[in-house]
């Protein structure tokens, strides 16, 4: 632990409160709004919002008007509504089996189990992963968890503001007094401004009144390519946060991608077109994103090895913690995990029941002659595979946050590993369509696995900064995902039943894209119809391989510099597979941030003015993350994905110019008050 941690970890408050049964129900009816407009809107247009840091402001406003609270309580609340939030994130995978035509609805108690088993499986296997990738950092690799830290800032800054009344009557010096609130009022409205700049950006984009996105295709080389960047300050504020390591290494992998390998892949298929803009989406989607995720898949092995030595001494402190324990000596709370063994013995016991909803999905199918032996290597699959991937997802969370994190690349991965295993088994024999489904329903289980693991870690994140205790937030993760399945199975019927799903048998006009589903389930088909490019991701490998040798040469050469290098392999996979809106606003951000950041080292109080950038970039993710709660209900009320638009499509060219306008001009007004409240916070002192 660095000796910034150290001291935050000193400092922050031990909670009196935690795991209340308010806290749980707060959570709980939090969960209903956020699971519910996040599956809707991820089955409408493929995304889907961070629910921390909106859980954690609405717990927040609640909680104050009760008696007792505690910054502790407002942690747990956002740590249950996360986790239901993040599990719906399952919709990336199940419609699929609606897409194929297996299913034709979705069975309430497979879906609900398959949620459960998946998501409880995520929060065991993220706990050894607490010590490894939260609390065992100091190294060069330190990983900044963009939303974990934005959602700890506006739970000390709330709490702050809480406790203002109770300082006055507490002995201490009147000046100290005075700055601590003066530093308090700033950091509070630091968050507002933030908040107030990136929901105005987001409604200006939501009423069409000004772009949400600017983006453009165009001829190079005989060949076309784009350029975009969302008009997202949020993502602003995550670029702020990750900082410019990150940002470079996504901007490699935006090279990779649309400077080079789209060029390459649509030379000679542009002539004549007046509008390429089609063509190399189609391209983008159908093949890099294949380049992209074979980078992802060498990057993520070549992570795993690296944090194989972490996660090991994370296993070991673990049990030296629960023998101390035992022993009965004192161990500080934010040393208090779930024990190991009970950890352990959960994961062994969950594989008893995937075993069990695997036989009944074989049942009667044309490959349950194969039972036996897919349900033996299934259960292995799940087990070995789903500590894999929580460490990768992990990993990559805390490289720019659950929100960006590139999960349907990971999907893409799980989807190809067990098509390619259930393939080798079988020899192909069986019916083709229940190899497509049983992959698909498998990668599920290991895919709940992935999203929960995504973001348990931030909000492990979260807790470790306010001083929470591990085993309390871990048993408040079960809850969030407890309420998720329960939930989940019936909005995703809902919507079946509503709109159908395009691609599947007789789908209508106004049927919902489901995009990742689609992507996965037509690569499992193009592995049992032997279709799928091998070569778009054997290329991807290699790439990803020389950004590994890169990454470690640099690490060598600079080993003993007073700035040491790096190019993150999955950072660069991650700027490869996302699209250019999301790749080249991250590095902006991240940029943005280190000028800011290089400007407060030179101020009286460097600490303070960095915290009150923190605290802004806080802002601008909250802000555009509780316009997304609002915009998820309406459309989900109005069934209209552009319920607040107000102008024509004929206003598009304006409104390109207004939104990019916007955009500068509201970073520049955040910034210039965040500067301004540090030049005057000097001046007080």
């Amino acid at each position: 632990m660095t000796t910034t941690q150290q001291a935050a970890s000193a400092t922050a408050p031990h909670p009196l409160r935690e795991l209340t049964i308010r806290a749980v129900i707060i959570g709980g009816l939090i969960t209903l709004v956020f699971t519910a407009a996040n599956v809707y809107l991820g089955l409408k247009v493929g995304l889907t919002f961070a629910t921390s840091i909106p859980a954690a402001v609405i717990s927040m406003a609640v909680l104050r008007k009760l008696q007792n609270h505690s910054i502790g309580e407002n942690n747990i609340v956002q740590t249950i509504a996360s986790a239901a939030g993040t599990l719906s994130a399952i919709i990336f995978v199940l419609p699929g089996l609606i897409m194929i035509g297996w299913w034709t609805g979705f069975p309430y108690w497979t879906t609900m189990l398959v949620c459960l088993i998946g998501g409880i499986l995520g929060v065991m296997y993220s706990i050894p992963l607490r010590r490894a990738l939260v609390t065992d950092t100091g190294g060069p690799d330190d990983l900044p968890f963009p939303e974990g830290v934005a959602a700890a800032e506006v739970l000390k800054v709330g709490d702050a503001e809480n406790r203002e009344d109770a300082a006055q009557d507490a002995p201490q010096d009147a000046t100290a007094q005075a700055d601590s609130r003066n530093e308090n009022h700033q950091g509070l409205m630091a968050i507002v401004w933030g908040g107030v700049a990136s929901a105005g950006m987001a409604l200006i984009g939501a009423l069409k009144v000004g772009a949400a996105e600017l983006s453009t295709a165009f001829k190079v080389a005989g060949g076309g390519t784009m350029v975009g960047s969302s008009l997202s300050l949020a993502l602003i504020g995550v670029g702020h946060l990750v900082g410019p390591t990150v940002g470079i290494a996504m901007i490699v992998g935006l090279v990779i991608s649309f400077g080079v390998l789209l060029p390459v892949f649509t030379h000679g298929d542009l002539g004549g077109l007046s509008d390429i803009a089609d063509v190399v989406d189609d391209t983008f989607s159908s093949d890099v994103r294949f380049v992209g995720a074979g980078a992802m898949a060498v990057a993520a092995i070549w992570t795993l090895l690296k944090i194989i030595a972490p996660v090991a001494r994370g296993i070991r402190d673990s049990l030296a913690s629960s023998r101390a324990r035992r022993a009965g000596t004192e161990v500080d709370i934010t040393e208090k995990d779930i024990p190991l063994p009970t950890v352990v013995t959960s994961i062994v016991l969950l594989m008893v029941p995937i075993g069990v909803l695997l036989w009944v999905f074989l049942d009667g199918t044309g490959i349950s002659h194969h039972a036996a032996v897919l349900i033996i290597i299934s259960v292995l699959f799940v087990l070995v595979l789903g500590l894999v991937i929580a460490a990768v997802c992990g990993y990559m969370a805390g490289l720019i946050g659950a929100s960006n994190s590139p999960i349907s690349g990971v999907g893409v991965i799980v989807v190809l590993a067990a098509a390619l295993i259930f393939k080798w088994v079988t020899g192909g024999d069986g019916d083709s369509t229940a190899l497509v489904a049983y992959t698909l329903f498998t990668a599920a289980i290991v895919f709940g696995v992935a999203t929960i693991s995504n973001d348990n870690l931030q909000d492990l994140k979260t807790g470790q900064l306010v001083g929470a205790t591990p085993w309390k937030q871990q048993v408040a993760l079960i809850f969030g995902v407890i309420f998720g399945s329960l939930l989940i199975p019936l909005i995703m019927d809902l919507m079946n039943s509503a709109f159908g799903f395009a691609g599947a048998p007789g789908a209508g006009e106004n049927a919902l894209a489901a995009p990742q589903a689609g992507l996965l389930s037509s690569v499992a088909d193009g592995i049992f119809g032997d279709s799928l490019d091998w070569g778009l991701i054997g290329l991807g490998a290699l790439i990803g391989a020389g950004v590994v040798l890169v990454d470690e040469i640099l690490g060598r050469v600079t080993k003993d510099a007073r700035v040491r290098l790096a190019l993150p392999p999955l950072a660069v996979g991650m700027g490869m597979y996302l699209p250019v809106s999301l790749t080249l606003i991250i590095p902006v951000g991240a940029f943005i941030g280190w000028f800011y950041n290089r400007w407060a080292d030179r101020r009286s109080n460097p600490v303070h003015a960095r915290r009150l950038g923190t605290l802004a970039a806080t802002g601008l993710i909250v802000g555009e993350s509780l316009f997304g709660v609002v915009n998820a209900a309406v459309i989900a009320g109005t069934g209209d994905s552009d319920a607040f638009g107000i102008m024509p499509d004929g206003f598009a060219t304006a409104a390109n110019w207004i939104g990019g306008i916007a955009f500068v001009l509201l970073i520049v007004a955040v910034y210039r008050w965040v500067t301004g409240a540090v030049r005057k916070a000097t001046a007080r002192s």
